[in-house]
């Protein structure tokens, strides 16, 4: 009988676990292009820096969240004219009477179209002034409702995925027991390490280093038990093969 192993699997069993890590791993990439569409562009430069993550979690405490999101993630919704002028009626005190007629304007033209009754989740509704004049004050970042929510979701959500990407691992033969113990526990330490460095941001920017080496630890777990995972199903039994083919045909 043979081992139990990635190399010996039958190919239904191959094939189930590659298309898995297939779409997970394009999962992960989608990921990583929205965070840079999003925390990415919260200083108003495409690139992820420790000025994004400050911003996303503890705030722009000199400035307003509208102000914030219109030179960041928002940036390319509205013209620099119409932008400019949003932020000129925030530094002027956002008053209610001011904002009737060009400002209210751009943002019926610009905002509601996704920041209505209708958005659902944490998207405010910007058809109520109140919502906007909310934005409009001092920028504090996340939160703290918004962190407990994205939390609970990522806590779940990334558990279960590294769940069935440790276990497909785990059949791997090429990599030491005492290695592959680690390389399976890594994800879940760097995930608690993510996740309570977003709430460490929030109370103090200087924990904002923090957010990158815990993303960038669940990176390197996860592209390191996927490679090891694919090599081993189908690079190295035709390795093998090739290396049997050769010894038989030597003199």
């Amino acid at each position: 009988m043979k081992p139990l192993n990635l190399m010996n699997f039958a190919l239904s069993v191959k094939m189930l676990f590659t298309g898995y890590l297939l779409v997970v791993a394009i999962g992960y990439a989608m990921a990583l292009v929205q965070i840079l569409f999003t925390h990415g562009m919260a200083d108003g430069k495409f690139g992820l820096s420790i000025e994004d993550i400050v911003y996303s979690y503890y705030g722009n405490r000199s400035g307003s969240m509208l102000e914030s999101k219109l030179n960041g993630s928002m940036k390319a919704n509205a013209p620099e004219s119409e932008r400019f002028k949003i932020v000129q009626w925030v530094r002027d005190g956002a008053g209610e009477k001011q904002y009737e007629g060009e400002v209210k304007e751009i943002f019926q033209a610009r905002c509601n179209v996704c920041h209505n009754a209708n958005a659902g989740g944490s998207i405010p509704d910007f058809n109520l002034f109140e919502e906007i004049k909310k934005r409009s004050e001092s920028d504090q970042g996340a939160t703290f409702a918004s962190l407990t929510r994205v939390s609970h979701i990522h806590l779940f959500g990334i558990a279960f995925i590294f769940m069935f990407v440790g276990l497909i691992f785990s059949f791997s033969t090429g990599v030491p027991v005492r290695f592959k113990s680690i390389a399976i526990a890594m994800p879940y330490l760097f995930l608690l390490m993510d996740i309570a460095s977003w709430w460490l941001t929030k109370l103090n920017p200087h924990f904002a280093w923090l957010v990158i080496v815990g993303g960038a630890g669940l990176a390197v777990a996860f592209v390191f038990m996927w490679i090891v995972s694919i090599y081993e199903m189908w690079a190295l039994p035709r390795k093998i093969s090739l290396d049997r083919r050769h010894a038989w045909v030597r003199p």
